[in-house]
């Protein structure tokens, strides 16, 4: 999954970075509101949006306000220095999703990130499953017939794409959109690598096939049972 953090104080918005790179998101990263909406406002595809409110040239209120009204529904987790209630009203009214107040710990803003892309995806839970595989994006643990299959950070992130979007064909470039940054990788084929490291642990040991290959579209996670 892939998100922007929009932070001005750079030490912090590294340290966000960091962490949620190591959690597994894909991360893009911008100082100030006219960058924020120029990455918003372009061909990247977002699941979520951590924006700080005082930041320069655009504040995050003028930049959640303008999303809105151009119809960019992406969720918003605002970030605030400021207690006041009238902040937090104003941020929820002009569509945020959520909003949590500096100095925070780490491990509530992933509870509200995970919170927001459930949200708005329609999810109720964290784990994910398909015939007999289980998925768990918070754990990072994914089973097959109960046993344990070790993917790495690529080949986990190219199964969530898959997984989320079950019985959906989905183009290479439509995968490697949602799990690579903006720098797009040389290898014209990447996908196919990865498509087939994870058939080789996924389905070569099992008698039903999950992954698919559609010739000329891409390919679709799915039971044909």
């Amino acid at each position: 999954m892939r998100i922007l953090i929009v932070e001005d104080e750079k030490d912090l918005n590294r340290i966000i970075t960091k962490k949620l790179t190591l959690e597994g998101w894909i991360c893009e990263s911008c100082f100030d509101g006219e960058q924020a909406l120029a990455f918003l406002e372009s061909e990247l595809v977002f699941d979520a949006v951590i924006l700080d409110v005082m930041i320069p040239r655009i504040n995050g209120f003028e930049v959640l306000r303008r999303l809105r009204s151009r119809g960019i529904n992406v969720p918003v987790l605002l970030l605030t220095a400021k207690d006041a209630i009238s902040d937090r009203v104003t941020g929820l009214d002009l569509g945020a999703d959520d909003y949590l107040i500096k100095p925070f710990a780490f491990e509530e803003l992933m509870a509200r990130l995970r919170l927001i892309t459930r949200k708005s995806s329609g999810v109720k839970t964290n784990i994910f499953t398909i015939a007999d595989l289980s998925m768990d994006i918070l754990t990072k643990e994914v089973s097959r017939n109960g046993q344990r299959i070790n993917l790495s950070a690529k080949e986990f992130a190219v199964l969530e794409v898959m997984i989320r979007n079950k019985g959906i064909v989905l183009s290479r470039e439509h995968i490697e959109d949602r799990i690579t940054s903006i720098e797009k990788e040389s290898n014209s084929n990447v996908i196919d690598v990865y498509i087939r490291y994870l058939r080789k642990k996924i389905d070569d040991d099992f008698e039903i096939k999950l992954i698919h290959t559609v010739r000329g579209s891409g390919y679709v996670l799915r039971d044909e049972t």
